[in-house]
């Protein structure tokens, strides 16, 4: 009775060790038995495909594996459409949900990633100036559409001349339109300056050189700045403001030296002048160098002057 009552005292003693070992066995057991029923994923990233018990029975063990690795990362896609092309197609919608699944999985490629090269630049070619800068900030995707240099050519041919096709421009087509735009606008400030008769504006605009020259429409020669800025003061003071109409711009840009042809109509009496004028680019603007006006023969003269000729 002793012993019994001494083997009682001792179990009631451990009692609480015994049930923390056991927990915790229980908890081990647990843990290890869920760890191997958890499903494996793949190797490639994206979602698992498979996600229940009967497509883990109805899964089939290879000797090899079917898919490669591409440098396009489309492993998944490739091996997904070859797992589907060996099970039994039932009804067009397992091939509709195929090609959006590929079509979804190509890294998030966009409709105009898919495009061929000369749609995409065809495409573009509607879009005007501020529209391509703009989607150039979109996405690096869009910069790189909107940079094509064949994008920027056939804008160039439309906003300014088909001429210079066989240019190549040597820090490329976008960099070409930049100047021939930033040239044109300054072209357009020489006739605002006209329209204002703004001599300091005149002052500021003509290059500070000793080799300027302009030719006015009554052909008069004017060598040098101080004179050429001279016969611009005597042009706004022996006549009122004048409009010009001007057309068929062309401009020619180098790297340091661009010049620009035009035709310009005075509405004060219907004049029409040839204009060339000549611009060099210094301290990052360009200056004045060389204007040229002339009259424009029409048809009537032209046969005047062939007949006298």
């Amino acid at each position: 009775m002793e012993f019994a009552y001494s083997l009682s005292i001792a179990f009631k003693s451990l009692q609480p060790f015994i049930i923390a070992t056991i927990t915790t066995f229980l908890s081990l057991l647990v843990a290890v038995r869920s760890f191997f029923k958890r499903p494996r994923k793949s190797n490639a990233s994206g979602p698992s495909t498979s996600s229940g018990k009967d497509e883990t029975k109805g899964a089939t063990p290879s000797s090899s594996c079917n898919c490669s690795l591409s440098r396009n990362g489309n492993s998944d896609s490739a091996a997904f459409v070859r797992g589907v092309a060996g099970a039994p197609v039932e009804g067009s919608m397992v091939t509709a949900d195929v090609s959006n699944v590929v079509a979804e999985r190509q890294h998030g490629a966009s409709m105009m990633e898919q495009l061929v090269p000369e749609i995409t630049t065809h495409a573009l070619s509607y879009l005007d100036y501020p529209s391509l800068c703009r989607l150039s900030m979109t996405n690096s995707l869009m910069r790189k559409a909107a940079n094509d240099d064949n994008v920027w050519k056939a804008l160039y041919h439309k906003d300014f001349t088909l001429e210079q096709d066989t240019v190549t421009p040597f820090n490329g087509w976008k960099a070409y339109y930049a100047a021939t735009r930033a040239v044109m606008n300054v072209n357009t400030e020489f006739f605002n300056i006209i329209r204002d008769r703004s001599l300091p504006g005149m002052i500021r605009f003509w290059l500070n050189a000793d080799y300027v020259k302009c030719v006015h429409a009554s052909g008069e020669l004017f060598s040098g700045y101080n004179a050429v800025i001279f016969s611009w003061h005597l042009a706004f003071n022996l006549q009122q403001g004048v409009d010009f109409h001007v057309t068929d711009v062309r401009a020619r840009v180098l790297t340091d030296m661009a010049w620009v042809t035009m035709k310009t109509y005075v509405d004060m009496d219907n004049s029409a002048f040839n204009m060339t004028n000549v611009f060099e680019f210094h301290h990052g603007r360009w200056y004045l160098v060389h204007h040229h006006s002339s009259v424009l023969l029409t048809d009537g003269d032209m046969e005047q002057h062939n007949v006298n000729g």
